[in-house]
């Protein structure tokens, strides 16, 4: 007992870490649970249109912020300077104005968006939520600080308080207006909620308006590629629904929202971790320096793969039962749609943690050479998948292009000394066996949801 509470309260690497990932995982965790709560209330006052017309701002606004994204906060991770006050401030103050161009492209967007998607509630909704994004540009430095040196706890207690301030806000302002209006204002409350309290609750200088040439040099240097890269990012993470919401109607792109929600937890607390905890780790413990950084570094991401893995197959598993449990039936097919995305998302669980080891070595280059070719192959896949077989193609299309962009990874992987193949074989053998088995149990509402939302 006394040497496990010696690993979380000690000062070197091991103890940071795991007092790290405890904090990410819970506040990850946390941030989930408001979500569902605030998301069962909702579904209950407004209508599944109301959750996809949602998606749609979320997919303009949040392509926004990928396609302007030059990784401010990968940069302070692995940069030498990244506790220098010039270095920090100049990124602050181009966070700053990216945030406001990011509010008025919103708007200039607003009314191409509700014209393509035959929306035109985009042309109010679109311009407001872009207002939380030049809020959150004014986020301090300090929370990055704080990833970087692995010191998550206080970091994560101020996030949820933001989280819970917007979402009180969005369930109150949904019984009042029964409209989408709730969900965008919501959103912006949060983003000033959350600004508040880091300004305030974060030790440290605050940040001043800054332009140091050297450092904005280093910054949109090592950015260029997070730009490309978060560009790419965006086919990734949103590109499902900026395709389905042609394809399909809005009552059911809010039905897939709501799948893809509950499917996807395991998956983004595992990148929420990863991508706080593995830079500070492959940066001060490289691989190729000595045997003994690679032998922990194998523990750590087998045991963050197997816990993550081990929640989406259950979420595999149980989708349908949580679905009919959890809401009315106007989300019925939802539940099928958890078996199929928990699946398909299985092989990005697995190899997820290699890409961090190129962005704590400054190659921002390889980095965005396989999020290009996962993104590229995940959007020609999703689109055919969805023209051809309907809804159940474009799901499946999701992890086949995982497996598309695998040789890209390992490539990469390879050049910082970080594949490991018996991992990777390992999981995929238990993920055919426990997820093939979840499939066959499930099968007859997965057969009859493709068969409902076939091709169009």
């Amino acid at each position: 007992m006394q040497r496990v509470v010696t690993f979380f309260t000690g000062q070197g690497m091991a103890a940071r870490v795991l007092r790290s990932a405890s904090w990410l995982m819970l506040g990850y965790g946390g941030s989930q649970a408001l979500r569902l709560a605030s998301n069962l209330i909702l579904t209950r006052i407004l209508f599944p249109e109301a959750f996809g017309l949602m998606a749609l701002v979320t997919v303009v606004t949040v392509g926004l912020s990928l396609f302007s994204d030059v990784g401010i906060g990968p940069s302070i991770a692995q940069n030498r300077r990244g506790d220098d006050p010039d270095f920090l401030n100049t990124a602050w103050t181009i966070q700053v104005i990216r945030g406001f161009g990011l509010w008025f492209l919103t708007a200039l967007l607003a009314w191409p968006a509700a014209v393509f998607y035959g929306a035109p509630e985009l042309l109010a909704y679109l311009p407001i939520a872009g207002a939380g994004l030049a809020i959150a540009g004014f986020n301090p430095t300090r929370i990055e600080t704080a990833h970087r040196h692995l010191l998550a706890g206080r970091v994560t207690v101020l996030d949820l308080g933001g989280q819970l301030a917007g979402l009180a806000v969005m369930v109150a302002l949904a019984l009042a207006t029964q409209s989408v209006i709730a969900l965008v204002l919501g959103g912006v409350i949060q983003a000033a909620a959350k600004l508040a309290l880091c300004h305030y609750g974060l030790p440290g200088p605050a940040n001043r308006l800054r332009w140091e040439k050297a450092a904005a040099d280093e910054l949109i240097r090592f950015g260029k590629w997070i730009f490309l890269s978060t560009a790419f990012w965006f086919l990734t993470s949103q590109g499902d629904r900026a395709i389905l919401g042609k394809f399909v109607s809005l009552d059911v792109l809010g039905i897939y929202n709501i799948g893809y929600f509950l499917a996807s937890f395991p998956m983004l607390l595992g990148h929420a971790v990863n991508q706080r905890l593995m830079i500070p780790v492959y940066r001060d413990k490289p691989a190729r320096d000595a045997p003994g950084n690679l032998r922990r570094q194998r523990q750590l991401r087998s045991a963050l793969t197997a816990g993550i893995l081990g929640l989406l197959l259950g979420m595999a598993w149980t989708g349908p039962w949580l679905v009919q449990f959890l809401y009315d039936d106007r989300y019925v097919q939802a539940g099928p749609m958890v078996v199929l995305i928990a699946l398909a998302l299985s092989p990005a669980v697995i190899t997820m943690t290699y890409d961090q080891a190129a962005l704590a070595a400054g190659d921002s280059r390889g980095f965005f050479l396989f999020s290009a070719a996962r993104a590229c192959a995940q959007t020609a896949l999703f689109l055919c998948g969805v023209a051809w077989f309907g809804l159940a193609g474009g799901i499946a299309a999701l992890g086949l292009a995982m497996l598309a962009a695998y040789p890209v990874l390992v490539r990469l992987a390879r050049r910082h000394h970080v594949w490991d193949p018996l991992h990777d074989a390992g999981f995929a053998l238990l993920t055919l066996s426990i997820g093939g088995a979840a499939l066959h149990w499930h099968w007859v509402e997965v057969s009859a949801m493709a068969a409902a939302l076939g091709a169009p």
